[in-house]
């Protein structure tokens, strides 16, 4: 299943492979919000080496956030020049690489150029939403087709913007040069010797036109909004020759993976497991949950696939708390704490805070499963005021922790049964936030010891080809998820450290008086 092209002694042969002469190796390209990461595992999920390069993210209005795309391609290179560098001869033992990006987030690019003629418009950016909300009619519809919820952090309407506000896009578009795509599609295009115009089914399906059941660009949804395929990228499955990443001395190294850094996680150590609830801590949390191919749609939460190759669906339900490591770095601004303060303050502040105010949580707005996207974030309740910059701090973290709390009510909801949360991300690197959520929830929680869980997650795909390939158009069940990829001893060394559920009766406290508070706003809100 793994493809890779030939160049004359760069990479190892089968007969090197099949002998065991040669150990093979994985590229994981991560493009995150803050970071680019470059990381390179071998067959059994361990790390060798690695290389990353931080991002800036401008937030020019309060509904606005966005990153320069040249810069991203930039890091990305960066980063994979020090990796490899690092890697030294070992580099040709790679035999795959792999992207995973944020999903939502949306480019447009001239074709002939390759230059970026839009900024690198965030899954947080809410500029479109106005526009969007004219079709609440059709949510519905909507629905049915993507399995999704018409919200302005998906890419539908960034790209209507772009096409409305840019002029350099109209031009563009005017020439027939005009690209608009994920962020994923435009890394592919600059990274690879062939700039493919291609886009993996995951990150298509974060744009509110992708047809989950034929996989390809609904031309009902683009009659809907307006819109024409003649400016996206080809439709592909997130298994695909996509191209050639040629790197230092000649090297070439097949990309055969894309997919979205979320949607990569959940395979962290390895294929995923019916009952456990997969939580991804960073810029935002994400809570998902493998689901029968029959599920019905839920009510307030998201059905999201998270893997297509040929004869293979799979799919989550899902739940986004929009504010988690973004609403930590935006109130750390307010208080005036700075990002290394905060790092090294947090675990002292989650253990000996107290008065620990309240806070409604609303930053890059309210996600599932109440989707409010101009929801207004602030402290709430008596006193709160005059509460310490790290107790403040406690309470945003514990607002994150709330949020995840109702959202695991509404997966109940909906039939499906949590035995235990698995937890990864940046964040989850902390005790106290680990305890908490265990305890806000009753649930046991297992923290991965590898907390980039993406790249993890990418390389496990690229180094696991599917044993079982099913018949087209069928789903892999939960089920079959076991049967479906084979790779034995993947991450053995990322076993969990488990957090018990205890009693705690003042967290609990908090949470109710912060739910009470929530509905009010929620009330005045919708009644205005």
């Amino acid at each position: 299943m793994i493809q890779r092209r030939e160049v004359p002694g760069s990479q190892p042969t089968q007969g090197q492979l099949a002998s065991g002469v040669i150990r093979p190796l994985y590229l994981s390209i991560d493009q995150g919000g803050h970071a680019s990461r470059v990381i390179v595992f071998d067959q059994a999920g361990r790390m060798v080496a690695q290389a990353h390069r931080s991002v800036a993210v401008s937030r020019p209005r309060p509904d606005r956030v966005e990153q320069d795309a040249d810069a991203l391609v930039a890091s990305v290179q960066a980063a994979l020049a020090e990796c490899l560098q690092t890697l030294g001869t070992r580099c040709r033992d790679i035999v795959a690489a792999g992207l995973v990006t944020q999903r939502s987030n949306i480019v447009c690019w001239d074709r002939d150029s390759g230059r970026a003629l839009s900024p690198a418009i965030s899954w947080q950016d809410r500029r479109g939403q106005s526009w969007l909300q004219d079709f609440a009619p059709h949510t519905e519809q909507i629905r049915r087709i993507t399995g999704l919820l018409p919200s302005a952090h998906y890419g539908v309407s960034k790209i209507h913007w772009c096409l409305d506000q840019l002029e350099v896009v109209a031009a563009a578009h005017r020439r027939g040069t005009l690209v608009c795509g994920p962020l994923a599609s435009f890394l592919l295009f600059r990274l690879l010797k062939e700039r493919p115009l291609l886009v993996d089914s995951v990150n298509a399906s974060r744009t509110l036109l992708w047809d989950r059941r034929t996989r390809q660009w609904s031309d009902e949804l683009l009659g809907l909004f307006g819109l024409a395929a003649d400016y996206l990228p080809r439709c592909v499955p997130n298994r695909h020759a996509f191209g050639s990443l040629v790197v230092a001395d000649g090297l070439s190294i097949p990309l055969t993976v894309c997919s979205g850094d979320q949607s990569a996680a959940l395979f962290a150590t390895g294929a995923p497991a019916a009952g456990s609830a997969y939580l991804n801590m960073g810029t935002g949390a994400f809570l998902q949950c493998l689901t029968p191919a029959e599920q019905a749609l839920p009510a307030r939460l998201l059905q999201s696939v998270v893997w297509h190759e040929p004869g293979a669906l799979l799919q989550v339900l899902e739940a986004t708390v929009n504010g988690a490591g973004s609403a930590l770095a935006l109130v750390e601004k307010g208080l005036g704490i700075s990002a290394r303060q905060a790092q090294n303050q947090a675990a002292h502040w989650l253990a000996t805070a107290d008065r620990i105010p309240l806070y409604l949580n609303g930053v890059s707005g309210l996600g599932s499963p109440f989707w409010r996207a101009d929801f207004v974030s602030r402290f709430v309740g008596d006193g709160d005021e005059k509460a310490e910059p790290g107790a403040k701090w406690v309470a945003v973290m514990e607002s994150i922790l709330f949020l995840l709390r109702i959202n695991l009510e509404e997966l109940v909801s909906e039939a499906v049964d949590v035995q235990q949360i698995v937890l990864s991300g940046g964040l989850s690197v902390l005790d106290g936030l680990c305890q908490r959520l265990a305890d806000i929830s009753g649930l046991p929680v297992e923290r991965l010891a590898q907390s980039e869980a993406s790249a993890q997650g990418l390389a496990f795909l690229l180094a696991s080809p599917p044993a079982t390939p099913v018949a087209e158009g069928s789903a892999v069940t939960e089920d079959g998820v076991a049967d479906h990829w084979v790779a034995e001893d993947w991450a053995s060394d990322n076993r969990c450290e488990r957090f018990a559920p205890a009693a705690n009766p003042a967290l609990l406290d908090r949470y109710a008086r912060w739910r009470r508070a929530l509905q009010a706003e929620l009330d005045r809100t919708s009644a205005s």
